[in-house]
């Protein structure tokens, strides 16, 4: 039986001495675990309303039943207590919090710091000079964006080692997506000027960027300069039909709507995007909890979470009621730098909104229940087929991809009780063994990957799968050996006699004879998954190292000729094709090479 919170915890004497300042509390139960992490305005009004009214919800009275201490941490403002929160949540995953993970990051659009920028979809971190509009809530949004831009304003997309050895307008310029920067077919000054439009155009300044057209054209056609009129006319003809497409938001141009779809073991949490009038669509989140999780907690940790990670809108709707919705405005806003507004709207085109996104979540979370129920009975499938003493949590499996040989690369694919964890996924470069050699690659891919598991830098899995037959299972069992690792359940999968899939042979060490699991076998559909993702996982892997391999090839013969030297040559040239046409003096002006390295560069080629 749990302790009373007076048996564990003296919470009246806590309370007297807590503060009323704003700041962050740790709740600690057994054996110090943490158990829950919050924020609060106000500490003491906060951290009180646990012990001195009944929750009525049974997971918050079993959570203050098990506290034997808290720890509290002052800070200045609402805005410092939201960041410390949510790195808290992030560092140490407390069992009652709601855990927010999004293992991609959102896609921008980056238009580059160049003489003639370049647009472009990005993904990664954000490195200045370049500027980056965004998020964008999936890839779809940035490319048609992209598109828009294209059309509109004829910015150049290509990359600057393709740009910067054009001789004559490519494809883009002839469907006039392109107004050929490369061949000094348009000014700098006028190609900054398309520039400045296509950001005033994603800062969500559409209105204004259309007026500024129509003046344009006004004074172009005074100063009878029908040329410019007339292509400022396609713009504005062009913009108009893009604005056309806006969505009615009630009068604001940007902003996010936020919906929970509510379940007692996963939620799902949809944001729609807004910006400019135009719905460029959602994304949905499964946010982790604990069982039974109220959904005013899901809505507040899922916001405090996610836009303090990334940037607000001016706006954000709300499916449901906040009790703290002050609070948190006033949090965000002081992150954001300016006034962001968290509104739960009752009536009109907001309302409207906020139902398309809650209509979203319930259908996304419908989908996940479904396909959770199918992975559910899968692993219960592969759990017996297996026979293991729990469904598996945890399954790794291992690929081998090359050519003849050549640049051999180790996939190591990762999968959990929802599917692929592609966080985890790893590739190994294969060195030092003879080419083509099979088993000697998944022994050193085995034991790479499993010396640090045995280290505890890796979880261990469950199950370990190895795309092959006897012999590579031979090779993973040595090295698994070496590493002295046992308890481990490995399988090979061999293609079968005919090769064809749902033939395919199971090789367990301890067997005589391989399993054959019934073609329609629920366990046998996810072995089959996991596979072919490690066999596509090991492709990608092969084909970029062997392309960069093949890039490179033959520089490195070059005395005095090392890496960086070489990367900035294929940088400067865009590659070997241009870099074999380039003259003496072109080489020598690459940062690095000197007048005698390009003459033996040139001969190299030459001979």
């Amino acid at each position: 039986m749990a302790s009373s919170p007076a048996d564990s915890f003296d919470s009246r004497a806590f309370l007297s001495q807590l503060t009323t300042h704003p700041g962050v509390y740790r709740m600690y139960g057994g054996a110090d675990e943490l158990l829950y992490v919050g924020k609060a305005r106000n500490l003491k009004k906060r951290v009180g309303q646990y012990f001195l009214r009944a929750s009525g919800n049974p997971r918050i009275e079993s959570m203050v039943s098990q506290i034997r201490r808290i720890e509290v941490t002052v800070t200045r403002t609402e805005d410092e207590a939201l960041i410390l929160e949510n790195n808290l949540i992030k560092e140490y995953g407390p069992r009652y919090n709601v855990m927010y993970r999004d293992d991609k990051s959102y896609p921008y659009v980056r238009i580059s710091a160049h003489r003639y920028p370049r647009i472009s979809y990005y993904r990664g971190a954000k490195t200045p000079p370049d500027r980056y509009f965004g998020p964008f809530p999936n890839a779809t949004a940035v490319r048609e964006t992209l598109y828009t831009l294209q059309k509109l304003f004829r910015l150049r997309p290509c990359r600057d080692s393709f740009f910067a050895h054009r001789e004559r307008p490519c494809l883009q310029h002839q469907i006039k997506r392109c107004s050929a920067p490369c061949v000094n077919l348009i000014s700098p000054e006028d190609y900054a000027k398309d520039i400045a439009k296509a950001g005033r155009l994603l800062e969500g300044r559409g209105d204004e960027l259309a007026r500024e057209l129509g003046t344009e054209m006004e004074q172009a056609s005074e100063a009878l300069e029908f040329e410019l009129a007339a292509r400022l006319r396609d713009q504005i003809a062009a913009l108009k039909r893009v604005r056309e497409n806006r969505v009615m938001t009630g009068g604001a141009d940007a902003l996010d709507v936020v919906a929970v779809a509510p379940h007692a073991g996963s939620s799902c949490v949809v944001v729609m995007s807004v910006r400019d009038g135009v719905n460029l669509g959602h994304r949905s989140h499964f946010p982790k909890h604990p069982p039974h999780a109220e959904i005013s907690e899901l809505l507040d940790s899922f916001i405090s979470q996610h836009y303090a990670q990334y940037p607000a809108p001016p706006e954000i709707l709300i499916s449901h009621e906040l009790e703290d919705l002050d609070w948190l405005e006033q949090a965000i806003s002081q992150h954001a730098g300016r006034k962001v507004a968290i509104r739960h709207p009752q009536r009109g085109a907001k309302l409207q909104l906020v139902e398309i996104a809650q209509n979203t979540a319930l259908q996304a979370l419908s989908t996940r229940l479904v396909e959770s129920a199918s992975m559910d009975q899968r692993l219960l499938e592969l759990q017996r087929a297996l026979d293991l003493e729990h469904p598996p949590k945890r399954m790794e499996c291992f690929d081998i991809s090359h050519t003849r040989g050549e640049k051999a690369v180790a996939s190591c694919v990762v999968f959990g009780e929802d599917g692929p964890v592609k966080a985890s996924y790893r590739k190994f470069n294969i060195d030092g063994i003879t080419p083509g050699d099979d088993y000697a690659a998944i022994k050193q891919a085995v034991g790479r990957r499993f010396a640090r598991i045995k280290n505890g830098e890796v979880q261990k899995p469950d199950v370990l799968f190895i795309d092959g037959g006897q012999g590579q299972l031979n090779s993973a069992l040595e090295a698994l050996d070496e590493l002295g690792i046992e308890d481990l359940r490995i399988v090979a999968i061999a293609k079968g006699p005919t090769r064809k899939p749902g033939l395919e042979e199971l090789i367990l060490p301890e067997m005589e004879f391989p399993l054959r699991l019934a073609a329609d076998s629920p366990a046998l559909h996810l072995i089959q998954r996991i596979r072919d993702e490690a066999h596509r996982f090991a492709i990608t892997g092969h084909r970029g190292r062997r392309e960069k391999a093949r890039l490179t090839s033959g520089l490195e013969s070059i005395e005095g000729l090392g890496p960086a030297r070489r990367r900035a040559l294929l940088n400067a040239f865009g590659g070997t094709t241009q870099l074999r046409r380039a003259t003496v003096d072109q080489l020598a002006q690459v940062e690095g090479v000197s007048r005698t390295l390009a003459e033996r560069i040139y001969a190299f080629y030459r001979d």
